[in-house]
This record gives C-alpha cells, structure tokens and sequence, in this order.
C-alpha cells in the first residue's frame, strides 16, 4: 500500500492516491494524471474505488476508464449518475468558478461506461483480485460519501479530516452543498466501530492514531460549524488562517489552504445551517 502525491498544480502534500492491492482509490484530478501515471509506471488496476465524486478525488477515472478498457469503478449510488454523465455537475461547479478556472484546476471530467460502474449503498463486501474491502455509506462530508475497510486500513477519503503531516492539526473539509454534521458524526462512529488500525486519507497520507485523529476531527467540526453560524466570512476566515499559521510551517501552512480553501469551508458550513433552518421551519 502506497500514498501517491498528485503534485497537483505542483503542490506538495494537498492530494494523494491510494495504490493497495490490485486498486486504486480516488485517483484525483486529470490535470495531475501525469504524475499519477508515472508513479504508477505501468502499473495497471483491476478496480477504481471512490470515497466520492468531487472533482479532487474523482475527476480523472472516466479518462483512467478510456485508458484501461478492463477496469471496473465502484461508487455511491448517489453519484454514479454524474460518473456517467458528469456534464450536469460540470455546468454546476462552473457556474461558480468559471468554465476556464474548472478545466485549469481540475481537467475535464469524462464519463465513465455505464457497464463499467458497479453502484454502492453501503455494507457490501467487495472481492478484488486477493483483497477484501468492507463498504460503509459515511455522508457528512457528502451525500454520497462511502469508505472501505482492507486489512486494518480505512480508507476515509474526506470524512477522516485533512491532515498534512504527523503533528498537525486535523481540520474537517466543508465545502458546499452537501456538509450535514449530524451525519459527519454519525459517521465517525460507523468508522470507530470499525477498530481500523489506520486511517488513510487524501489530503494527506496515513494516520497511526485514527481515535485521536477522528475525535479531533468531531471536537473541530463542532466549533468550526458552531462559529460559522456567527461570523461573516471575512474575519472566520481569517481568524483560521492566523491558527494554522501559529500552528504549522509556511510549507504545510500552504498545503493546507490548497487542499482546504477555507472560503469554501464557510460556504459549506453557511448553507448547512440554511438548511437546517429552512427544515425547522417547514416541520
């Protein structure tokens, strides 16, 4: 098992890919499929498994499908139709961050084959090459967030936090639309009681502690989701930066603000809390 750095958009530590056995999981952005490839060095998969269909994690299988004819894609059933045909999420993201920004930072997003898709809800046990992988539907982060268990490893893409480097400090990923704390926590307790020895996650790498790194995660979503509902974005936003920066080097301090645009982690936590409210007042 090996953590592959994307080097996305030349960044260290932001956004890896996991290569375990005879798969992949989230293989990331097609603009930094190159570094991935030779990392791989013709290495080929039997399977492609997403966490979930953000552009970070997922962007490139449908170009990684073209490539390998044989490989076989797993995902939640909640984004298996935007694997299939990605142009209504496209038209989406873009609307928010311009056609030229989304093709510069992540590449295009090519469908993958409808008879390549094996669609997920959660507690399957999947059989791939010698491996076995456990399934677990974990929203929270999104809806159609899953997570896989092989041999002590969870692999947790998002819902397991952001975590650039033994030390530092874990921070939950909240982008817009899809951020529900309730189920975040719900889902931390669906991976707890898996007793993983390990957490892998994409931004960045391997954990050794998962209770700790998992308890840190639901402690900060708490506070962060708490003060959200506050504070305009402005000084939230800078009041995060000023507690990464007292706590990390400049090195990480900029891996962390690539792979977790806090910007967006206010967006994310402000339309949960518009929802919520939308829902009380509908009951």
């Amino acid at each position: 098992m090996r953590a592959i750095d994307t080097l996305h958009l030349g960044q260290q530590r932001a956004i890896c890919c996991w290569q375990v056995g005879e798969v992949l999981v989230d293989p990331g952005p097609t603009t930094s499929l190159d570094n991935v490839l030779v990392a791989l060095d013709g290495w080929r998969p039997q399977a492609i498994l997403l966490t979930h269909i953000h552009f970070d994690h997922a962007a490139s299988t449908g170009t990684l499908a073209r490539m390998w004819p044989d490989v076989q894609v797993y995902v939640h059933e909640r984004g298996a139709r935007h694997m299939v045909n990605p142009e209504r999420l496209w038209a989406s993201a873009s609307r928010l961050y311009g056609e030229e920004n989304m093709l510069a930072l992540w590449g295009r997003f090519e469908p993958v084959p409808e008879d390549r898709l094996n669609v997920l809800v959660g507690g399957e046990t999947l059989q791939i090459g010698d491996g076995t992988y456990e399934v677990a539907y974990t929203p929270g982060h999104a809806q159609h967030h899953v997570s896989y268990l092989h041999d002590g490893t969870a692999f947790v893409g998002d819902v397991g936090g952001v975590r650039i480097g033994a030390g530092a400090p874990t921070l939950p990923p909240t982008p817009p639309p899809d951020i529900d704390v309730e189920a975040w926590h719900s889902s931390i307790e669906t991976i707890l009681a898996w007793e993983p020895e390990r957490l892998a996650i994409t931004h960045f790498g391997l954990s050794e502690t998962p209770a700790a790194q998992l308890a840190e995660l639901g402690s900060r979503l708490d506070v962060w989701a708490a003060s959200a509902r506050e504070r305009d974005q402005e000084g939230w936003v800078e009041d995060i930066k000023a507690e990464l920066r007292a706590v990390t080097t400049p090195d990480t301090f900029d891996a962390f603000m690539h792979a977790i645009p806090v910007d967006q982690s206010y967006a994310g936590l402000r339309r949960y809390w518009e929802k919520r409210a939308e829902s009380e007042s509908q009951a």
